[in-house]
């Protein structure tokens, strides 16, 4: 049930998954270099929840079409494929591209963190279908793990970002496609076997 592939991958995935609530991170903390602590903790919690919620929506749903449509779940890992192909791809277009910041040092509203957290973690709903086979504990500790690790990857982009500013964003976008590229990957090739 919980063996060292489901750990890693699901660690993955929210390393994967962090990395555009990373970039904001970054740029939240150069936007606001005095931060206070509780307000770090505020915007990463915001974020881990999101990136916990999305693919937990998204396994509801895809759990729920599966158990009425036996034959879809052939095609999972086909979509799985292609959603993570599709989403690691535009990561790597826009990392490539880079982040410039406009220099505004505004200071950041919950409204505000609320959009950013739906806006960072909207393509987490799709990882649903990589987990479609999971049971529903499974389900949950790995949206878990999602969640814990983007809460520890945005804590620690906000204090990156208070010190050296934005220059590593686009290398996150970067790193981020091509974690979810390849866990894209090897969900299907697993499938062959």
């Amino acid at each position: 049930m919980f063996d060292f592939s489901f750990f890693f991958n699901s660690i993955l995935l929210g390393i994967g998954l962090a990395m555009d609530a990373f970039s904001v991170s970054l740029a939240n903390g150069l936007n606001e270099p005095c931060m206070k602590k509780t307000k770090v903790v505020e915007i990463a919690g915001i974020f881990s929840f999101f990136q916990f919620a999305m693919p937990m929506i998204g396994w509801i749903c895809v759990s729920t079409i599966a158990q009425h449509f036996k034959a879809f779940e052939k095609f999972i890992p086909w979509i799985a494929l292609g959603l993570l192909g599709y989403i690691g791809a535009n990561m790597l277009v826009e990392g490539m591209k880079g982040h410039e910041c406009d220099g505004e040092h505004s200071k950041l509203t919950f409204s505000s963190l609320i959009i950013q957290g739906v806006a960072t973690s909207i393509d987490a709903l799709s990882v649903g279908f990589t987990i479609a086979s999971y049971n529903l504990i499974q389900a949950l500790v790995s949206c878990l793990l999602i969640g814990i690790v983007t809460f520890f990857i945005c804590y620690a982009g906000i204090y990156i970002g208070k010190k050296a500013g934005t220059k590593l964003a686009g290398k996150a976008g970067i790193f981020g496609g091509l974690i979810l590229i390849f866990i894209g990957l090897e969900i299907f090739i697993t499938s062959l076997f």
